[in-house]
């Protein structure tokens, strides 16, 4: 419309003008028009743009707040659908504390990031936390090392904690879940790696209570030991206890010591743990613990206590 109006001015202001003075008073009064005209246009369009880029926010902001909350409903995804997430994408939830001095401008270097190598991203602060939901799968390779190495530059140098890789965005529930688990529990590990899988901090997780930590624990450590059978369970017990000695859990066992390192060997196969490693120990340590806990807990080995009510005076036969 401008455009049209401009080239109108120019095709007809030499014919209204009745000399060479009108002709540049119309002109110059035609440029102010011009210039003002587009100083509102652009005013307008930059307006509605910092309106779009708030809602977004707002919007992106009530995603992943559905997402920790598990209201992963239809409206959940009509949401991240508007801000271009796929639907069919594998979703992992990252959890961690924001940068001091930025604040929440860091949810659009978040987007940056994601952008560069080929992925969505969805992030908000809230309050001391910076969760980040991003797309595609995490795994072991080069290229997701690098995805991760510079999404950690949006996070405070404290502990990241990654939960796992779920199909879609509609089940990364049970990712923020552990990773918000893994978050309470990672300052009981000192040594933790930056960033840390939550399944990596079961111990620490079992021992604030985390009922899944402790299924997990029972579920790939404790049932698969007691099904793999000869001794293995014992022989665990004992080397832990010898505070790893081969030829002292030996002794104690009545075996020879080299029988003692097969069974540690297949230890490591059955559960993924070494016990000659600390944090493995470690590992395999706490989940036999908790092992033994739940079956003396589920296993009506011995009646439930009672109090004999007594009176002075009486002699209780």
């Amino acid at each position: 419309m401008v455009r049209v109006a401009m080239e109108f001015f120019e095709q007809w202001l030499p014919a209204l003008a009745r000399n060479d003075q009108q002709l540049v008073a119309l002109t110059e009064a035609v440029l102010r028009y011009g210039r003002e005209l587009g100083f509102a246009a652009a005013s307008v369009y930059a307006s509605a743009a910092e309106s779009r880029g708030a809602w977004d926010t707002r919007l992106e902001a009530l995603v992943v707040d559905a997402v920790v909350r598990g209201d992963t409903g239809s409206d959940m995804l009509s949401r991240a659908a508007t801000l271009n997430w796929d639907a069919t994408a594998p979703a992992t939830v990252l959890v961690g504390t924001p940068p001091e001095d930025r604040g929440v401008s860091v949810v659009g270097t978040v987007h940056s990031v994601a952008q560069k190598h080929g992925r969505a991203a969805l992030a908000v602060v809230q309050g001391t936390r910076l969760v980040m939901v991003v797309s595609g799968q995490l795994d072991d390779t080069a290229a997701h090392h690098a995805f991760i190495d510079d999404m950690l530059q949006n996070f405070s140098d404290g502990p990241v904690v990654i939960g796992p890789t779920t199909r879609t965005l509609g089940a990364a529930h049970s990712s923020a879940v552990e990773a918000f688990a893994g978050m309470q529990a990672v300052a009981g590990w000192r040594g933790a790696p930056r960033p840390v899988h939550a399944g990596e901090l079961l111990p620490e997780r079992a021992l604030l209570n985390d009922g899944a930590a402790i299924s997990a624990l029972n579920d790939h450590v404790v049932v698969p030991l007691a099904a793999a059978g000869s001794g293995l369970a014992d022989t665990l017990d004992a080397y832990l206890d010898c505070g790893g000695a081969v030829e002292t859990c030996a002794r104690q066992l009545f075996v020879h010591p080299n029988t003692v390192r097969y069974r540690l060997k297949r230890i490591a196969e059955v559960t993924g743990r070494d016990p000659t490693h600390p944090r493995d120990a470690y590992v395999l340590r706490v989940a036999a613990t908790v092992g033994r806990l739940a079956r003396t807990h589920h296993e009506p080995t011995y009646p439930a206590p009672y109090v004999t009510q007594v009176t002075f005076g009486e002699v209780v036969t």
